[in-house]
C-alpha cells in the first residue's frame, strides 16, 4: 500500500505538470476561489444555441470509455490524482447546486437562466471546457458535457437533466472527495497480481469486465443483488460452465411459494417444466402429493433446461460458501433498467454466451459454434474449464481507469458512509422480504 507521503508527492508533481490544461477542476486553494468564479462569469458570452453547434461536442461521452480495467496498474495513481484534484475543488469552494425550474426540462435547445448554474457546475468538474463560456443557452457544448457527466456516473447519456442526473450533479464536492478516499483503500487491497485472465463484477455498477493480459476484452451489463439480498464480496475461481442447466428449487421456495401456487393452480409445475424426484432419483407424479399438507414433501423440485428455465441457457459456477453463481436469464428486459439491483445475490449476465465463449476458449472442443449447437440441443452439458479463471465480486463506487476521467456510482448497499450517495438507488426499488432466490421462481 502506498504511504501517504508518496501519494501527496505523486499528486503534487502530477498536478503541477498538468495544471495548465486541467481547467476549472484544478483551481488550487481558496485564494483562487473568487478569481476562478470571476473568470467563469467574465468568459465569452455565448449567443443562441445554433450559433454554437459543434457536432463533436455531443459525442464527448465516448471519451469516458477505456479498455483499461478498473483494477488496472494505473488506476491507483489516477485515483490519487483525482483525490488531489478534488481537494483543490473543495478548497476553492466546490461547485454550485443546479436548480432547474419545474416548468422547463433542461435539454438541447432550451434557453433558461438555470443553464448558467449548470455550465458552472460542469466546468468545475472538468466536463465542460471553460472556453464554452457562461450563458443561458443549452447548446451542443452543454449537451456534450452533460452526456460526458452522465457516462461518468453510469447514467443513460441522453443529455437531458432528469431526476437522477440532477441528484448526481448536486452531490457536493466534499462528499465526492470522501468517496474517492474510501475507494482508494478498496482499490489498494486489489492491487496485486489478479491473473492473466480474470472476471471482475463491480456490484454497485452492476457491470462485469473480462480482462486478459491487462486489457478489458469484454464488458457486460449485469443484474446484481437487491439491497436486502446483497451479492457478496468474494474472490474465487470459475471452474465450470453449464449449458442448458437444471434449476433446483431451494427448500424454502418449495415451502413458501410452490406449495401455495400448486393449491391455486395444479398445472403450475407442468407449465414450468418442473419435475419431482425422490431420494433415489425416481420421478414422482405431482398428483400423488398432498399439496394441502402443512409441510412440503421431501422431494427435489427440478426445472428442466429450456428457454423458460430460471437460468435460461447458461450457468457459470465458481467455488464459494454463499451458493451464488452467474447465469443467463429469460428476463432480458431487466438489463434495460437503470437500477439493476433485482436478484437475491446471484449475478445475471447480459450476452452471457460471449462470456462463456471467452471462458471456454482455452478448453479444447468448445468453439462458439459448438456452444451454440449444444444450447440448441437442449441437453444439460456441464463443461469443466481446462484452466480455472479467477473471479472477483467487488464493491467500487469511485475509480479512474483513465487519466482525469473519474467514475462515480451509487452506494447501493450504503457502505460509503454518506446518505446522499444512496439517494438515487432507494427510489423505485422493490424491497424483498421473500426467501433467497425467490426472484428466480418461474411464473
Amino acid at each position: 500500500m502506498a504511504k501517504k507521503n508518496g501519494i501527496d508527492a505523486y499528486s503534487r508533481r502530477a498536478f503541477m505538470r498538468s495544471a495548465a490544461t486541467f481547467g476549472a477542476a484544478a483551481w488550487a486553494g481558496s485564494a483562487y476561489a473568487q478569481t476562478a468564479l470571476d473568470e467563469l462569469i467574465n468568459s465569452p458570452r455565448r449567443g443562441s444555441w445554433d450559433d454554437q453547434f459543434d457536432a463533436k461536442a455531443s459525442r464527448t461521452a465516448t471519451a469516458v470509455l477505456s479498455n483499461t480495467p478498473v483494477f488496472g496498474p494505473e488506476t491507483i495513481a489516477h485515483v490519487q490524482q483525482a483525490i488531489f484534484d478534488y481537494q483543490q475543488i473543495v478548497a476553492a469552494g466546490g461547485w454550485p447546486m443546479v436548480s432547474p425550474p419545474s416548468t422547463v426540462k433542461l435539454e438541447l435547445g432550451v434557453n433558461d437562466p438555470s443553464v448558467q448554474q449548470l455550465r458552472q457546475r460542469l466546468m468545475v468538474s472538468g466536463d465542460l471546457p471553460r472556453a464554452a463560456g457562461i450563458s443561458s443557452s443549452f447548446d451542443s457544448y452543454v449537451d456534450g458535457a452533460v452526456k460526458r457527466f452522465q457516462a461518468r456516473h453510469g447514467l443513460p447519456a441522453d443529455g437531458v437533466i432528469g431526476e437522477f442526473t440532477l441528484k448526481a450533479l448536486n452531490v457536493d464536492a466534499n462528499t465526492r472527495l470522501a468517496q474517492l478516499e474510501t475507494n482508494l483503500v478498496r482499490l489498494q487491497s486489489m492491487s496485486g497480481d489478479l491473473g492473466r485472465r480474470y472476471v471482475m463484477v463491480n456490484i454497485p455498477a452492476a457491470y462485469i469486465e473480462a480482462v486478459e493480459n491487462g486489457r478489458v476484452v469484454l464488458r457486460h451489463t449485469a443484474v446484481v443483488g437487491k439491497i436486502d439480498r446483497q451479492s457478496p464480496i468474494l474472490n474465487s475461481k470459475i471452474y465450470e460452465v453449464i449449458l442448458n442447466p437444471y434449476w433446483t428449487a431451494p427448500r424454502s421456495i418449495v415451502q413458501k411459494d410452490i406449495m401455495p401456487l400448486m393449491r391455486k393452480d395444479p398445472t403450475y409445475l407442468e407449465r414450468n417444466a418442473i419435475r419431482l424426484f425422490d431420494a433415489s432419483g425416481n420421478e414422482v407424479s405431482p398428483e400423488t402429493v398432498d399439496w394441502n399438507a402443512e409441510k412440503a414433501p421431501n422431494l427435489m423440485f427440478r426445472q428442466d433446461p429450456g428457454k423458460i428455465n430460471a437460468m435460461s441457457s447458461t450457468k457459470i459456477n465458481f467455488h464459494n460458501e454463499h451458493a451464488v453463481y452467474m447465469h443467463d436469464t429469460p428476463q432480458q428486459g431487466l438489463f434495460n433498467k437503470l437500477m439493476r439491483f433485482e436478484s437475491s445475490g446471484c449475478v445475471r449476465v447480459q450476452n452471457v454466451r460471449d462470456l462463456s465463449t471467452w471462458l471456454l476458449k482455452e478448453t479444447p472442443g468448445w468453439s462458439r459454434q459448438q456452444i451454440e449447437a449444444t444450447i440448441r440441443s437442449g441437453v444439460n452439458t456441464p463443461i469443466k474449464l481446462a484452466e480455472e479463471v479467477p473471479v472477483y465480486f467487488t464493491y467500487i463506487t469511485a475509480w479512474s481507469a483513465k487519466d482525469r476521467v473519474v467514475q462515480f456510482r451509487d452506494d447501493i448497499y450504503q457502505r460509503d458512509g454518506a446518505a446522499e450517495l444512496a439517494l438515487q438507488t432507494t427510489t423505485g426499488i422493490e424491497q424483498s422480504a421473500g426467501p433467497i432466490d425467490a426472484d428466480a421462481l418461474p411464473q
